[in-house]
């Protein structure tokens, strides 16, 4: 199995390219998803959340716009959380690798893929990554596009993030979106074809 790392700073177009992926048949982890369905109603997370961030959830499970406030622009708070969700992501991910451990490839769609220590590694995760890229102005435009976001809260994520010029300079493969979505489509799968041709040899 090759597993590819798929990675991209905010409002890059990484939901629409792990989409292609899933279109062309490739198992797609989703990390953000993940830890969304940790933290809603039910969650694993939430008991464990509110006992360390008080009034950071409510019924519907965590309150991202209570518990962000919590986190952000505090490094020891937010390592504190990231030590709650890094660990449980990280056995999902290993249930999702053994249950597709017959199929040819897989995507590890995981936004801080380059951000994070292990277990989030890129050589620990991935044998090959993907990076997700748009120019800077047109990453921008789609973020501020978001309710509640600011050009602060940009610069604020983006002081958070690998510069994507870096994560490009890392990269095994740059897929664009900055183009047309039929370009991108068509960059997605030469990836897969790519990968597949090679297993059969």
């Amino acid at each position: 199995m090759i597993r590819i790392g798929l990675t991209g700073s905010i409002g890059m177009g990484k939901s629409a390219v792990s989409g292609m992926f899933r279109r062309l048949g490739v198992p797609v982890f989703d990390a953000d998803a993940e830890v969304h369905r940790l933290q809603s109603a039910g969650g694993a997370l939430v008991s464990i959340i509110e006992a360390r961030f008080p009034g950071s959830t409510g019924p519907n499970g965590v309150d991202r716009s209570k518990l962000g406030p919590m986190v952000l622009g505090k490094p020891a708070e937010l390592k504190a959380l990231e030590k709650i969700i890094h660990p449980a992501v990280y056995k999902s991910r290993q249930r999702f690798l053994r249950r597709h451990r017959a199929r040819a490839m897989v995507v590890l769609d995981i936004p801080l893929l380059f951000e994070k220590a292990k277990p989030l590694h890129p050589v620990k995760a991935a044998d090959m990554v993907v990076v997700v890229s748009a120019p800077l102005w047109m990453q921008a435009k789609r973020v501020l596009r978001r309710p509640g976001m600011s050009r602060g809260k940009l610069k604020q994520i983006r002081r958070l993030q690998v510069p994507d010029h870096i994560k490009r300079a890392k990269a095994n493969i740059i897929i664009e979106t900055g183009c047309l979505r039929i370009e991108t489509y068509r960059a997605v799968q030469r990836v897969v074809t790519c990968i597949q041709r090679a297993k059969r040899r």
